[in-house]
């Protein structure tokens, strides 16, 4: 029997990927799973509604949530070691993928019940397709941290990684991570993706500092957005400490001057010149008041 013709699907959990944007990107395997399993666990059941009377499925609903999703796991577990066929949806994407679902998925192979991928969009790898920047490999990050002590760690331990790296980020704080990456990475290549696969979609190429610039020039950013910057060169990467001795070396040079060494530094670490030089400026303003002492 042709598999897409089947009514009754196995007993298990259908992890389906949906459309992040055209209604149209979803596959004809992912649709008749939709249509065929028992139930469908939905981050949000209004949104996913309009993707089901879109395709007239009629297959009732459950709500699966970051806020529900302790308690209703193991619920959905019982109903698949009951024999029924689950699937899971997030709002838009792979489920799991920076969405909720790891804990379902986790639940369910610990129980032995069957999980069956059903494929389709991801964000990150559609952004990364249409980026040019490289892609033979490449770290997806997803969102990170809201607390600003935890993103800026996250940020400095990537700063060294030579793959592209994909972020997810909401259009009220992209500005602000961009502003991090730079401070912390310096220049790199970035590439900012913004309502993909709808009818505004945009991408936005250049260097950080590009991408800044155009974005400063609106009233509002609207749309999810992907944000992937290019990865680290063979330019050194330093710790503040690290960047510290090595301004206060440079300084104690004679005929050294806080502009040359600020522009050498920013050079050799691939930093942006202007915390380089606001660094070097308080250094050579202590070292001053130790010599007049």
């Amino acid at each position: 029997m042709d598999e897409l013709a089947q009514t009754n699907l196995p007993s298990g959990l259908y992890v389906v990927a949906t459309p992040i944007g055209n209604l149209e990107d979803i596959s004809f395997r992912a649709v008749k799973t939709l249509e065929n399993v028992d139930c469908v666990a939905a981050e949000d059941t209004r949104h996913t509604s309009r993707l089901l009377n879109h395709y007239r499925i009629r297959t009732p609903l459950v709500s699966y949530h970051e806020h529900n999703e302790r308690q209703r796991a193991p619920e959905l577990v019982e109903k698949v070691r009951a024999g029924l066929s689950v699937a899971l949806v997030s709002d838009a994407g792979t489920p799991a993928v920076s969405d909720p679902g790891f804990r379902l998925v986790r639940a369910a192979v610990e129980n032995g019940l069957a999980v069956y991928p059903i494929p389709g969009v991801s964000a990150a790898v559609t952004a990364l397709s249409a980026s040019g920047l490289p892609s033979d490999g490449f770290v997806f990050i997803g969102f990170l941290p809201k607390k600003r002590g935890k993103r800026l760690d996250m940020l400095h331990a990537l700063a060294a990684e030579p793959r592209t790296l994909v972020f997810y980020e909401s259009p009220r704080r992209v500005a602000a991570l961009l502003e991090a990456v730079k401070s912390i990475m310096g220049e790199r290549p970035a590439v900012l993706g913004r309502e993909m696969t709808k009818l505004h979609e945009e991408f936005l190429r250049g260097s950080v500092t590009d991408v800044q610039a155009e974005l400063a020039g609106r009233p509002e950013i609207r749309g999810e957005c992907t944000l992937l910057i290019g990865g680290a060169t063979d330019r050194k990467v330093v710790s503040d400490a690290e960047l510290e001795d090595l301004l206060q070396e440079a300084l104690a040079r004679p005929g050294s001057s806080v502009s040359s060494v600020s522009k050498a530094l920013a050079k050799h670490c691939g930093l942006p010149r202007r915390s380089i030089y606001e660094k070097a400026l308080a250094i050579s303003k202590t070292m001053d008041d130790r010599k007049r002492d």
